[in-house]
């Protein structure tokens, strides 16, 4: 069967969800697990792929993967489960083996902004000109320069927490680094650096903006949604599991979102 996995881990344990040799890696881990339990033949019989290859750093709660196995819903979750402690596997549905895990209706990613002493005032103004329709040239990377790249951005909102802040931001797709720009372009014009006129006129691509991009280690991929509906659910794990899932993920308010996800059992 084919199976639509959600996934979650702290991208500080990994070197991004990518195999490469010699490094750890959530897609490595995954598929290493299951071939060493004898759950797959082999790592090419699971025919996986993955929404989103996360960069090293970048963590996430409700990635999603795809993978063919013979394991049935619940079964296959608490074999995921047991790979590793870093990863964890909450929701599975069966989709047809056409299914595109990369065409998802809409990703969320939230970021988490440690910084005291900002002006998240200002943040939310120029968080304001860049919902819509945006040339995504100044906020991704390695985007040509010639033609624009339109991305529709549903909405970014800016919550103050404690001293810091959580930055959400939702679309249909992103480009490769674009929240991280995003939140770069937040902080430029909270410190007086980029007016929010001119940062208007990059969202419309009438001028290309040198951002900087924000730290991986604040990024979450918090959910890649779909029009189905999950059939089976990871019980989660229990009270004493949870605690020591704590040392999982980092200090910046992730860990606590994150933790309130899961399901818990007594």
């Amino acid at each position: 069967m084919r199976w639509l996995v959600r996934v979650g881990y702290d991208g500080a344990s990994f070197q991004g969800w990518a195999r490469q040799p010699g490094a750890k890696t959530v897609e490595g881990e995954v598929r290493n697990g299951l071939v060493r339990y004898g759950l797959a033949a082999s790592a090419e019989t699971l025919r996986l792929e993955v929404a989103s290859r996360t960069d090293r750093g970048v963590s996430a709660r409700g990635n999603a993967l795809a993978l063919s196995t013979a394991l049935e819903g619940p079964t296959l979750l608490r074999a995921l489960n047991g790979i590793s402690s870093e990863i964890y596997c909450t929701a599975a549905v069966a989709v047809p083996y056409s299914f595109r895990v990369r065409s998802s209706d809409r990703r969320v990613y939230r970021y988490y902004e440690p910084g005291s002493g900002r002006d998240f005032g200002a943040w939310k103004k120029a968080a304001a000109v860049l919902v819509g329709d945006v040339d995504v040239r100044s906020f991704g990377r390695s985007i040509p320069r010639t033609e624009p790249v339109w991305r529709t951005i549903e909405s970014i909102t800016v919550t103050q927490r404690g001293r810091g802040a959580v930055i959400e931001v939702r679309a249909p797709s992103f480009v490769w680094g674009m929240v991280r720009k995003l939140v770069g372009a937040l902080r430029e014009h909270g410190a007086g650096r980029l007016p929010i006129e001119r940062l208007a006129a990059g969202a419309r691509g009438e001028v290309r903006l040198l951002l900087p991009m924000a730290e991986p280690e604040g990024l979450v991929l918090w959910d890649v949604q779909y029009p189905l509906r999950w059939t089976n659910r990871w019980e989660g794990p229990n009270r004493r599991q949870k605690a020591r899932a704590r040392l999982v993920f980092d200090s910046l308010g992730v860990r606590r979102d994150v933790l309130r996800s899961l399901p818990v059992r007594p």
